[in-house]
């Protein structure tokens, strides 16, 4: 608050009804010799009417002007009165009003009243008895102790009449104050401030209510009040100007705790609103200066800086000091010059002094004392000499708790320029603090479990896929930021038979560690479906159903409906033999697939439904690539946000990709994140750049279904094997092509067809027309077949059959070199 005074309307208290009220001042015989205009307007007398008459003329009733009459006679033995009574108005109505009777001192020794009235209509309240008030018999209700200040003040500002409660008010004495303008009995822009105001009111005749100032308090008294000043002119009997009443009301305490609630209101504002301890830390801290406090720092525990659990109260015996780390700082001098520590330091706390002190107690202390560097110096060198050189002269120590466990400390301080600290201004500190604390906890265990969710994800999450020799993939995974938390995405790039690979992308609705568990389940289910060789669509359906299931092992037998799983999938599967991509989708966003001369479309694909509705079925879109055609997989986190629709992402997304398509991919993903991301949802991004195997890596052959084919079939196998220097597998390779020719020919009398691919590994693929589906089983020594699957499974290093729209395949695969 400025220092000068400063007109302000107010809500007063109940005290300063009387400030707004109709005044009329007078002698000791109870006459009137002073009158305003506000009563003029309450009782309809203008100032000849009644100025130089008995004030109790205006009392309507007989027994009020009787106790009026003995009130006056025993003036000596009180200084007031208050209480209700009815007035008679100039045009003859009543008008109850409530009546205040101030006694006042002159330096001429007479005395002198000062009667304010205000109608009782207009008051909203009044406790006519209760503490404070007393009854006299006879009379009204006589408050024990004055409520306000009354000063009168001639045309020339002079004091000529004060009642004794003034003194009390602004700190100055009746003897400094009367016969003196207010410049003279205390000199300085307040009173002159002050002194201008009652000039204008004098000139004007119209009063000023409610100024607010600080006392007159001498310049060692640190503690200063707050009060309310309202100015009245007085008028003689032909309405000229007798003087100025100044009326003031002690708001300290009003004013005070309306401080504190507007800073406790503050703090729901600003402390606490990321879900970051550090930030809180400054919060708190800059909230506190200078509202508060002078300077103020706050220190975390360690572990709690970094998410981690606090340690337990430390009691009054317990273990050693934990390591702190600076959080908070803030100061009313520039640079900070009184910080031992800069924010994000590790803080010194010494075993001994009172700041461990504090964390062993749990008390929160404050000190007023000259010598605090003094009494930080027995234990704390360095803060004491701060305290010595920066004038520190009031401190407070609060510990912030949460939950039972120390998190910190928090420190308040107080310079010369400044009111020490007071009982009222620790309760405030610790509630500040208190609030603090709880967000500091909240953000503490959100970062806990963040970072488990974020932990379990990229555990979950794929570390080192590769597409093999169907494509070239990178990838970038971005977790939402601090507000949402981490989501449920997930990509996986499968390998799977003949060479060919699954690029599955999916997102699940919800953040935290139940979407990240979500997650790893929808992964190991797709990875099991894929490893079946089911087609993208049939895929979705068995996934659809899993998903279903999980949700109803997850319901509350009492409300089955609130279980639900919401999530989205994308699958594809690229042959690089036929440079054939087939996709289906589950309420996920479309690929984009940038060709080899750098253009962007998203390819027209069924939506389907999301993941666990299981009401419209899934269908599959087959796309041939050329080869070194890129596939971008993505969820919706890259291509959504507030300020624009999913089109206009779709949009940017394609700008973006293709904007960089002479970049490697790794630099594509990287790029494309960066430029797309708003951190308010997880992104994904899964590019595949797409290969092609030549002719020379494929040789295939049909056949009739015929006993005498197989033979042909070894004998052309070997001698491809040998044309690609395998020789090594020939005898193997021979086998079991032997075994799956002959199990076709047996079970199909359409055509056969045999498929060697030598890529990364060497497949061998025989399809029939047949559906029925080969069953690995150990024969017994007395069976005559049921040995050809086995003898395969031995060969291979792995082996499995899938459907084709024609029938079925069967495939082999082993590695090319038998040393690995």
């Amino acid at each position: 608050m400025d220092s000068s005074a400063h007109a302000m309307v107010t809500d007063a208290p109940a005290t300063t009804q009387m400030a707004g009220a109709a005044i009329a001042l007078l002698d000791a015989k109870g006459t009137v010799v002073g009158w305003t205009q506000a009563a003029q307007r309450l009782v309809g007398h203008a100032p000849a009417d009644v100025v130089g008459h008995s004030a109790a003329f205006l009392l309507a009733d007989a027994e009020d002007r009787a106790k009026a009459s003995t009130f006056s006679q025993q003036s000596g033995a009180s200084s007031g009165w208050s209480g209700f009574t009815r007035v008679r108005h100039r045009d003859g109505r009543s008008i109850d009003v409530r009546l205040w009777v101030q006694s006042l001192s002159g330096k001429d020794g007479r005395a002198r009243w000062v009667v304010s009235a205000a109608e009782a209509a207009a008051l909203s309240s009044w406790a006519t008895g209760g503490s404070g008030v007393v009854s006299l018999p006879g009379a009204l209700h006589l408050p024990s102790r004055p409520p306000v200040g009354v000063v009168i003040r001639d045309t020339e500002l002079l004091c000529t009449w004060a009642n004794d409660a003034q003194g009390a008010r602004d700190r100055i004495p009746l003897e400094q104050r009367l016969g003196r303008t207010p410049t003279q009995a205390a000199p300085g822009r307040r009173a002159e401030t002050l002194e201008a105001l009652m000039r204008q009111v004098l000139d004007s005749g119209v009063p000023t209510i409610n100024v607010e100032f600080r006392t007159f308090a001498p310049a060692h008294v640190r503690q200063e009040s707050t009060l309310l000043a309202s100015f009245f002119r007085l008028d003689d009997a032909q309405g000229r100007a007798l003087g100025v009443c100044v009326v003031i009301v002690d708001v300290t305490d009003t004013r005070r705790a309306r401080e504190r609630l507007a800073l406790l209101g503050e703090a729901g504002k600003r402390i606490g609103n990321t879900l970051d301890v550090m930030r809180t830390g400054q919060e708190l801290a800059d909230l506190a200066v200078p509202l508060l406090a002078d300077y103020a720092s706050v220190d975390l525990v360690e572990s709690v800086s970094l998410g981690e659990e606090p340690p337990v109260h430390l009691g009054p015996h317990g273990g050693p000091v934990p390591a702190f780390r600076r959080a908070g700082l803030a100061s009313i001098h520039a640079g900070i010059p009184e910080a031992l520590f800069a924010p994000g330091e590790p803080v010194l706390v010494p075993p001994a002094s009172p700041l461990a002190g504090v964390l062993r107690s749990g008390e929160s202390p404050f000190v007023m004392d000259t010598s605090l560097g003094n009494w930080l110096g027995r234990h704390d060198a360095a803060r004491a000499e701060k305290a010595r050189d920066h004038g520190m002269h009031s401190l407070m120590i609060v510990p912030i708790r949460a939950r039972g466990a120390v998190l910190g400390v928090a420190v308040f301080v107080r310079t010369d320029a400044r009111v020490p600290f007071d009982q009222d201004d620790l309760l405030l500190a610790e509630e500040l603090v208190g609030w603090a604390a709880l967000s500091m906890d909240n953000a503490r265990r959100y970062a806990r479990e963040r970072s488990a969710a974020l932990a379990l994800q990229r555990h979950l999450l794929p570390h080192r896929p590769t597409g093999g020799s169907a494509a070239d993939v990178a990838w970038r995974y971005l977790p939402a930021d601090s507000h949402h938390g981490v989501g449920g995405d997930w990509f996986d790039v499968i390998p799977l038979s003949g060479a060919r690979i699954g690029l599955v992308v999916g997102d699940v609705a919800g953040h935290g560690i139940n979407a990240a568990a979500t997650m790893g389940q929808l992964r190991a289910a797709v990875r099991t479906l894929a490893d079946m060789d089911l087609p993208p669509d049939e895929l979705l359906s068995r996934l659809d159903d899993q998903v279903i299931r999980l949700a109803e092992a997850d319901a509350d037998p009492f409300d089955p409906a609130a279980a639900t799983i919401a999530a989205t999938c994308l699958y594809a599967v690229y042959d690089p033999v036929t440079r054939q991509c087939t996709i289906a989708r589950a309420g996920h966003p479309p690929p984009a697939v940038i060709d080899p001369h750098g253009e962007v479309t998203f390819p027209d694909l069924p939506p389907g439904a999301p993941l666990g509705v299981g009401l419209v079925p899934f269908e599959s879109v087959t796309l041939e690539l050329p080869e070194g055609s890129v596939l971008a997989l993505y969820t919706d986190g890259l291509i959504e946000a507030r300020d624009h629709d999913i089109d206009a992402g779709m949009s940017h997304l394609a700008d973006t990709l293709a904007g960089s398509s002479g970049l490697s991919l790794d630099a594509l993903t990287s790029s494309a994140v960066e430029r797309l991301s708003t951190h308010g949802d997880d992104i994904t991004l899964l590019l595949a750049r797409t290969r092609a195997l030549g002719q020379d890596q494929v040789a295939s052959w049909e056949f009739l279904a015929d006993p005498s084919t197989v033979s042909s079939a070894r004998a052309l196998a070997g001698a491809q094997l040998t044309q690609w220097g395998l020789e090594h597998l020939i005898s193997s390779t021979e086998l079991i092509v032997s075994e799956l020719v002959t199990n076709a020919v047996r079970h199909t009398s359409g055509p056969i067809r045999l498929r060697l691919i030598r890529h990364q590994a060497l497949t061998c693929e025989v399809h029939d027309t047949s559906g029925s589906s080969p069953r690995l089983r150990r024969a017994t020594s007395t069976d005559e077949t049921g040995r050809g699957l086995f003898l395969v499974d031995q060969l291979s290093r792995r082996w499995g059959t899938r459907h084709t729209p024609d029938g079925k395949l069967i495939w082999a695969e082993q590695t090319l070199n038998l040393g690995l």
